[in-house]
Parts: structure tokens; sequence; C-alpha cells
């Protein structure tokens, strides 16, 4: 594996190389999976947008109560997307069929949010939620890896995120309106919601083809002889590179702070009322919306994994000048959310695209899905270490904790990307 990823060169029906600079359209399948994550992302993030402040404000929750359920909100995914990989890879057609049921499975859980108000239940609701992100993640980045050519993939994925993205812009906005106008707004909220995840379920259903296009390049990993679909998880961290991704994902998402608490530490530091607090995610979605394809193609151009590791260096940014004695302007909280999409739009999408190029395509899914459970994983151990520090030691010190963190699990991810002389190919022969 290379800290800077090695460009693939495709070729035309003919067998010839395309013409420099020519690039391929993306494909038709990214763009409805990406209408799908666009719908459901305003779905998801009216809920999430408000969340914070019902739990925290309104339920009296501590940090520590919080983070325990940002936590669960967060790390249950992780629980279930080597379930959804491994089913997805062991049927054809299986990727859309997974994919179906974890959206399906969140869309019902909206409306569940205006029947439970105890902490315990809206727990055991959150969870299913994310039971079904977490057997729809691996699934549909499988399907968008599929569909697009190997060279590109960063560029797809990031079209993908930037859809999704447009979503996390539109979400807390609508969340935001109803909170103003309706009379009941939290579950006018939640009503709302279901509604929206209803369509991005239909959308699915009639307009993904359950067997996307698989273009191929002479440098994509293969299988041995006779494949197996059922291929054991243990094989796929025998692959050095799998290994490195994983381990340099857990190691980063154990620092990496979950939004909810950099919203609630942006709005103590500002002062930000309850009306105004769902706005404070729309700053990191419109940094993400716009980076997240011209980042795509740099990764594409420049290397995947470095990108990857730049990008945290930009969540450390915005951890520092939350930690600066800057004072609460304004153009401190815009700079904030800036670092933070900008962190989103350099890692989300290019992870997976990196997850890719280690994985076969006949166990895509379950490579994919081994990868994001290990960062979904950490990251669920960091909202729960979070919140305890919070609670002991004030947002300040938990933050200036993590800051640390951050950095010097950057600086030992830089090192398992470092290539050995092991890891160098030999060129082929011509």
């Amino acid at each position: 594996m290379y800290l800077t990823d090695r460009r693939t060169t495709t070729t035309d029906a003919a067998g010839r190389n395309p013409a420099p600079g020519r690039r391929a359209a993306v494909p038709a399948t990214v763009f409805a999976l990406g209408t799908v994550s666009l719908v459901t992302d305003v779905s998801s993030e009216m809920v999430s947008a408000v969340l914070p402040l019902y739990l925290v404000a309104g339920l009296g929750l501590s940090p520590l109560g919080f983070g325990l359920l940002d936590g669960l909100y967060n790390g249950v995914s992780a629980l279930v997307r080597l379930v959804g990989g491994r089913l997805a890879d062991r049927r054809d057609g299986g990727h859309k069929t997974v994919a179906v049921l974890g959206y399906g499975l969140s869309a019902l859980c909206k409306p569940l949010l205006l029947v439970v108000h105890g902490v315990p239940l809206i727990g055991a609701v959150l969870a299913a939620d994310r039971t079904g992100k977490g057997l729809r993640t691996a699934p549909r980045d499988a399907m968008i890896s599929l569909a697009c050519e190997p060279a590109d993939r960063a560029r797809a994925f990031g079209v993908h995120r930037a859809m999704d993205t447009a979503g996390a812009l539109l979400g807390p906005l609508l969340a935001f309106l109803v909170l103003r106008t309706a009379a009941e707004g939290y579950d006018a909220v939640f009503t709302v919601s279901g509604c929206v995840a209803a369509l991005g379920v239909l959308i699915l259903w009639l307009f993904v083809p359950a067997h996307p296009g698989e273009p191929t390049s002479p440098t994509d990993p293969a299988l041995p002889r006779q494949p197996e679909t059922r291929t054991p998880l243990r094989d796929l961290l025998r692959r050095p590179e799998v290994r490195r991704l994983t381990a340099c994902a857990v190691l980063l998402g154990l620092t990496t702070v979950s939004d909810s608490f950099l919203y609630l530490t942006l709005q103590r530091r500002l002062a930000v009322t309850e009306a105004w607090f769902p706005l404070l995610p729309l700053g990191t979605a419109t940094a993400f919306l716009l980076l997240a394809v011209p980042l795509g193609a740099v990764a594409d151009r420049f290397g995947r994994r470095r990108l990857f590791l730049c990008g945290h260096l930009a969540l450390l940014g915005a951890y520092g000048l939350l930690l600066a004695p800057l004072g609460s302007s304004p153009a401190l909280a815009g700079a904030v959310l800036a670092l933070h999409g900008t962190f989103y739009a350099a890692t989300d999408g290019v992870l997976a695209a990196a997850t890719a190029d280690a994985v076969p395509r006949e166990i895509r899914g379950s490579g994919l899905a081994v990868v994001q459970t290990g960062q979904a994983a950490a990251r669920f151990v960091c909202s729960i270490a979070f919140g305890a520090a919070w609670t002991a030691w004030g947002d300040r010190t938990a933050l200036g904790a993590a800051a640390t963190g951050l950095l010097v699990s950057a600086a030992a991810s830089a090192a398992l990307l470092r290539p050995s002389p092991a890891d160098v190919p030999s060129e082929p022969a011509r």
C-alpha cells in the first residue's frame, strides 16, 4: 500500500487508452444512489439537527448521558455493517436487496419518535435506526464502486457524497422552519422526517438497478483461483492493505469527536439560542457540498490515502480554533464549520474509494464493511469517552485531550501507510 495511490489506466472498447484529459461521465447508478441518499439525509438530518438540544435541554440529559446515547446512535451501526456487507455479497443482486432493507428499517423508526419520550425508549429507536444505516452503507458503497471506472472511484464517491450532503444541508434548514412554524415543534419535525424517509426508499426500489455495471482494470485486486464469495473476514484482514486502512480508520476514529458534541461545544462558545441551533450543521454541510467533488478528483490524481490523512488535519484545525482564545465572533463559527466540512469532504468518500482499491469486487461489500466497522466502533468509543471527559473536566479540557489524541493518531497513521519494500509491486511484463 502506498501513501499516494498509483493511477490506473483504463482502455476503451477497442483496447486503446482514452485521449489525455478525457473523463468518463459519472454512471447513472451513482446519481440514482445519490438521489436516494439526498432524500434520506434530509430526513435523518432533520432529526439529528434537533436531537442534541431535544435530549439535553428538553429532557435534561447530562453530557455523559448524551454521550452514551450519541455513541449508541453512531456505534450500533458498527455491529451490523459486517452483517450487511456479508449478506450483500452472498447472492446475486444482494447489494440492492440489503440496501432496501436498511433504508426501510430507518424510515420506519422516524414515526416511532412521536410516541417514545423516555431516554431508554428513545435509545432503542435510535439503535434500530442505526441498524438500518449499518445494513445499507456497505452495499450502497459497493454498488457505487462497481458502477464506475476504478481510476475515477474517488470522484464518483465525491459526486455521491455531494448529493448526500445536499440533503444534509436541506435537513437542518427544514427542521429550523418546522420548529419556527409548528405548534408542536419536535413532533412535527419527526412526522415530516418519516414521510421524507419513505420517499427515499421508494426511489431506491424503483430507480436503482440491482446489477450495476462492473468496469474492470488490470490493477484491480483479484481473488485467488476459484474465488469464494463467502471469504471469511479473517481472510480479508490478512490483506496488508485492508489491515492498514482498518488500523488507520480505528486510530483516527478514536479521536474524532461526534458532530453533535462539536455543535454543542460551539453553541456554548457562542451562546447560540435553541431556535438557531439546528442551523449549525448547515455550515458543515455547505463546505462538504462544495468540496466533495473537487477533493474526490484531487484524491484520484494525487492519492486517496494522502488526502484522507490531510482531511484529519482540517479537523485538528477546527479543534484548535475552538480551544484558542479568539472570542465569540460569527467568523469563528464560520471557520470551525468550514474546516469541519472540509474534513468530511476529504475523508468520507475518499476512504471508501481507497478501500475499494484494496478489495476484490466479489467481496467488495464485506471489505468495505470491515473498514467502516472499525471506524464506526472507534467513534462509538470516542463519543462515550468524550461525554465522560466533558462531565468530569469540562468541555475545553475534553476537547484538548481529543486534539492531542488526534495529532498522535495522525502521525501514527502516516507511519502505517508508509510503503515498505515488500509492498512495492513489480512492474507488469511488457
